[in-house]
């Protein structure tokens, strides 16, 4: 889940824009300040119901891995929530509990999250936990222990009973190569057991500190005060030892490839086909989510409709945007019985084919942009909610005007400027990775159409 909660940050920027100002529900007036060791605190009042919600986002996350040790922000983020400051496992885990707050921490591809959700009485105490898993967590070896042999299984569990969860994984990695963003976000077999006590800390030294950290506060407090805490909790915390890593574009991918996962008596083929796409800056994201949207971004979509509906060959079709600070993937990903893979997958590239050639009618576009505008205000109503916002807005620099001005870009969007965006981000059916996850004995003749295959075994110990 942190890497589906990765894969997908940007695109919800997108969709929440749309929901938001489009149906009513403009942002909050907040005020933004920067901490002399390069915190920036985000913080917004709220005073309808007595809560508090806080996210921390410490830029970095999974493409600050070390080599070989892909996972390392993953398994550090599930660690700081085991012990720290004066509190071991049990009693930090209770100290949220007791006052029935709710605290988690999270590792994506650019970034550790932290979400917390208190009473607005027990602000005090949110605050000294949140600084003390960022500043003073434990990192205990027994802890480390359990917590990275449980991600091991679960990575074998996952290829023995849900393969399809890991799709997107073996996707990027065969995308992207050896560019960060082919890393796997939770690591690897191999890779998590790489990841010893000394290297968490010497990453957790290096990769972690006050210049990378964005606290985003949202609320029933007083600001003056809010500020006051927030800066003598995080003020003086020392920066990280190392810069953030420097991330470049990966261009267009050219030609087609395949990659066969063999996952012998698999009744299943789970496929995943895309190419590079575009990053969470994208000026043109009104055209690109109405676009997305009656493509694979909900149940009537072109993909759902035509492989779900229809052809009955699945129980589900969609289009997936992954929009960090570079270009990431614009991916189709379905799944089917194993006899109809070549048919499934023929018809996923008829549909992207009369995506590219046809665009999109205006009646379609009215459509997608009244599922747009009444489907999202809810998500944009909490404390909690808002705070995440203020902060993915903060960490990819796009300022309010990114939600506050969408309505009007929406409106704007056109069937011309619908298509012009179709051609810019959605590949051509002869430009494409295929990644497919089945029993290559029954699928290995078929798939070759599709372009040059390279294979490995689910049960290797790595996803490149």
């Amino acid at each position: 889940m942190n890497a589906f909660r990765a894969f997908c940050l940007a695109p919800v920027l997108f969709i929440l824009a749309g929901g938001a100002h489009a149906a009513g529900v403009s942002l909050p007036a907040h005020e933004r300040v920067e901490l002399a060791n390069g915190t920036v605190l985000m913080l917004s009042e709220k005073h309808d119901v007595p809560m508090i919600g806080l996210e921390a986002i410490v830029r970095g996350g999974a493409v600050s891995d070390p080599d070989g040790a892909a996972g390392t922000a993953s398994l550090l983020a599930e660690l700081m929530q085991h012990g720290a400051g004066k509190r071991d496992a049990a009693a930090f885990a209770e100290a949220s509990a007791t006052v029935g707050g709710e605290l988690s921490v999270s590792a994506g591809r650019e970034a550790i999250y932290v979400s917390a959700d208190f009473m607005a009485r027990d602000a005090e105490l949110m605050i000294e936990l949140v600084a003390d898993l960022l500043q003073r967590p434990m990192l205990a070896a027994d802890e480390l222990t359990k917590l990275r042999d449980r991600s091991i299984n679960l990575l074998k569990a996952a290829k023995d009973s849900d393969p399809g969860e890991l799709l997107p994984t073996y996707g990027n990695a065969f995308l992207f190569g050896k560019h960060p963003y082919g890393n796997p976000v939770g690591g690897s077999e191999t890779s998590l057991a790489n990841i010893t006590q000394q290297k968490l800390q010497q990453y957790y030294e290096e990769q972690v500190g006050g210049d990378r950290l964005i606290i985003s506060i949202v609320g029933n407090f007083n600001t003056v005060a809010m500020k006051a805490l927030l800066t003598e909790a995080f003020g003086d915390w020392r920066p990280a030892a190392m810069p953030l890593p420097s991330l470049t574009a990966v261009g267009k991918q050219t030609g087609r490839r395949v990659l066969l996962i063999d996952k012998p008596g698999a009744t299943q083929t789970y496929f995943w086909i895309g190419n590079i796409g575009v990053a969470a800056d994208y000026p043109k994201r009104a055209d690109l989510n109405l676009a997305n949207t009656v493509f694979g971004g909900r149940f009537t979509s072109m993909l759902n409709t035509e492989m779900r509906v229809k052809a009955g060959l699945t129980y589900g079709a969609g289009s997936i945007l992954q929009q960090p600070s570079q270009p990431g993937a614009v991916v189709i990903s379905s799944f089917t019985a194993t006899d109809t893979t070549v048919e499934a997958i023929d018809m996923a590239l008829g549909v992207l084919t009369r995506l590219r050639d046809s665009g999109i009618d205006e009646d379609v576009a009215q459509s997608a942009r009244n599922y747009i505008m009444g489907q999202f205000p809810p998500r944009l109503e909490t404390a909690p909610q808002l705070a995440a916002l203020f902060a993915m807005l903060e960490q990819y620099g796009l300022g309010v005007a990114y939600i506050n001005e969408y309505d009007d870009a929406l409106s704007a969007a056109t069937s011309d400027s619908i298509a012009a965006t179709i051609d810019e981000v959605y590949p051509s059916p002869e430009d494409l990775s295929f990644i497919l996850i089945g029993d290559a004995d029954l699928i290995r003749d078929d798939i070759g159409r599709y372009g040059p295959v390279t294979e490995m075994s689910i049960d290797e110990p790595r996803f490149r």
